[in-house]
């Protein structure tokens, strides 16, 4: 049986800040906001913490979660995993060179980039590279999606590739290497910076995949402006200026992992890639009626063009691919001899901990755990979503009529929350309480 896991959020409301505008309750994928009193509220069963609430709010009231950075000082060593998307932030007059040297400026003792991992498993031959029961194998990289399927497509589950990401077998492979010189676990940091919230909450998360592997998510629009800071400061970029630490090294197929198609590029099966959460929404509805099952394997990103799109990305998207795409071609199409041989050394260590534990549904839309009272709640939504007006307009504070029906069902919720029939059908309010009590009508429901 796998182990039930509570669920950190990283998306925070500002109440001070947030205006009610119901633009976020609209975007949200899952339903999991709802306007209350004047103010967003974030159903924490429901949020896959997918930012795209964030990106839309005009009032800059949804945030993130922020980890301090100087928790890094806490360990001797500190090792940080950048992803390529890092590099994507940055106009082609900063040197990657040169956005390496300042991580090692603010603090950081070594440097890799997450998508080592992709190339580690490439030397470890390739044969440990699915995890999962069915076809199409569904991508585990993105949480976010995993967060989604867990909630809304648990007969999927099976599908989910149980894998590592790449940037937690690098985290195994940096700590391994620190370790096979004599130096301790406890004094080992390590900390990856993110460029969306799913991957924030993921680390803080307890029992989480990455927990032990990564100790802190740093928010990549800060690591950014701090890099912006000293590479002005210090004008790092000086060509004259002797460079003590080498570029990390990963491979130019490994490099653009993280854009879209990027994971599924080199594989000789059939493969699928789709962005944007509303589309793979749309896409998983198919897989879950058991078509296009000819695929072998689904690339699934939440953020338009993949990570390049994410909410913590301060550059254009579009931009920071195409930086991505040319900064590839800087590096080897293959690592070096000597690498392959330390990583096929520590291989026993590595294999034995790439897989993660398989996935549990979250079941965040039951109306109630009896059984029979779930569906007696189940009818009666029904019905109160027949007397709505349907138009899912929002002047209630819920996404839809839908929801609204069966908040009202659960007792969250009243019918006299919809401005539409107060106004066109106040006849309607009052059938209702003859029907199921007044209590139901004022959502006072104790079923």
């Amino acid at each position: 049986m796998p182990i039930s896991k509570a669920f950190h959020h990283s998306l925070t409301v500002n109440t001070h800040m947030c205006k009610g505008c119901t633009h976020c309750m609209k975007v949200c994928p899952t339903h999991a906001i709802r306007i209350v009193n004047g103010k967003a509220l974030v159903d924490p069963k429901r949020c896959i913490d997918c930012g795209q609430c964030l990106d839309v709010c005009p009032h800059k009231a949804i945030g993130i979660e922020q980890e301090d950075f100087n928790q890094i000082f806490s360990y001797t060593h500190r090792v940080v995993i950048i992803p390529t998307t890092l590099i994507g932030q940055f106009d082609d007059d900063v040197s990657e060179q040169s956005i390496i040297e300042a991580l090692y400026t603010i603090g950081f003792t070594e440097v890799y980039y997450g998508e080592f991992g992709v190339d580690i498993l490439s030397a470890l031959g390739n044969n440990k590279s699915a995890y999962a029961d069915k076809k199409p194998i569904i991508s585990s990289y993105c949480p976010a999606i995993v967060r989604l399927i867990q909630l809304s497509y648990p007969s999927l589950l099976p599908h989910v590739n149980l894998l590592r990401t790449p940037a937690q077998i690098t985290a195994l492979y940096a700590r391994l290497v620190l370790e096979q010189k004599g130096i301790k676990s406890e004094d080992i940091g390590i900390f990856y910076v993110s460029g969306c919230a799913a991957k924030v909450a993921q680390i803080l998360t307890p029992l989480s995949d990455t927990s032990g592997l990564i100790q802190g998510g740093l928010n990549m629009d800060v690591i950014c402006n701090t890099l912006q800071d000293v590479l002005t400061k210090e004008s790092v970029q000086n060509k004259e200026r002797i460079v003590y630490n080498p570029i990390p090294l990963v491979t130019q197929g490994a490099f653009l992992w993280s854009l879209i198609k990027g994971e599924s590029e080199g594989m000789t099966a059939r493969t699928l890639a789709v962005d944007e959460i509303h589309n793979v929404i749309e896409f998983l509805e198919l897989v879950e009626d058991d078509r296009h099952t000819e695929i072998d394997f689904l690339e699934l990103r939440s953020c338009a063009t993949g990570c390049t799109g994410g909410v913590l990305t301060p550059r254009n998207r579009f931009l920071a691919s195409e930086r991505i795409k040319h900064q590839a071609l800087t590096h080897p199409t293959s690592l070096p001899s000597d690498v392959v041989k330390e990583i096929a050394s520590l291989a026993p260590y590595l294999i034995r901990d790439l897989k993660v534990d398989r996935l549990e549904a979250k079941h965040s839309m039951k109306l109630d755990v009896d059984i029979s009272k779930a569906l007696s709640k189940l009818e009666k939504a029904h019905a109160i979503e027949k007397v709505l007006p349907g138009i899912d307009c929002g002047l209630c504070g819920y996404p839809s009529c839908k929801i609204l029906s069966e908040e009202i069902a659960m007792g969250n919720a009243s019918i006299r929350s919809c401005a539409v029939l107060k106004l066109r059908q106040p006849q309607t309010l009052s059938r209702i309480e003859k029907i199921w009590g007044e209590a139901i009508a004022n959502g006072n429901s104790k079923d």
